[in-house]
């Protein structure tokens, strides 16, 4: 058992009251349990790095398919070459991005989704598709919101 496991907050929760000089027995349930509100969880640094701006575009091109950095960057409009590949290193890290590099000359790269990463893109997708088909309404609220803030 790795000793992360034995500074878990899980663990500690599980463990709590028990006898110090014998080893629990763990439910790999409880293993790992991620509760992205508390300081310390694992998840919400993983959220933070997807739910940043150039994550979360990143990732809904990438669910379209490969794309080499160049192609990409066109895609993501706006986005700094620095702050892209700051982002595809990032989301490989956590697990969402391949990088495939091939042996060619110049070598070429192409990004793609790991099977994470397609669930994400996917979710990230659907809010996408929300917020598109309800932009009507939140143009509103915020033309009204201005507007108290301008009389207030």
């Amino acid at each position: 058992m790795s000793t992360a496991i034995w500074e878990s907050a899980a663990f500690t929760r599980t463990v709590k009251g028990m006898n110090s000089d014998r080893l629990p027995e763990i439910d790999p349930s409880d293993e790992l349990v991620a509760d992205v509100f508390a300081r310390g969880c694992d998840s919400r640094s993983t959220l933070e790095d997807i739910a940043g701006k150039w994550g979360i575009l990143a990732l809904v091109a990438l669910d379209e398919g490969a794309y080499r950095f160049n192609a990409l960057r066109r895609r993501v409009d706006g986005v700094s070459e620095k702050m892209l590949a700051q982002t595809l290193q990032t989301l490989e890290r956590d697990g969402m991005v391949r990088r495939d590099v091939q042996a060619t000359i110049p070598p070429r790269v192409e990004y793609s989704l790991t099977d994470l990463g397609a669930q994400v893109a996917q979710r990230l997708r659907g809010l996408i598709d929300l917020l598109q088909g309800q932009l009507p309404v939140v143009l509103a609220a915020q033309a009204t919101y201005d507007a108290g803030k301008q009389t207030g």
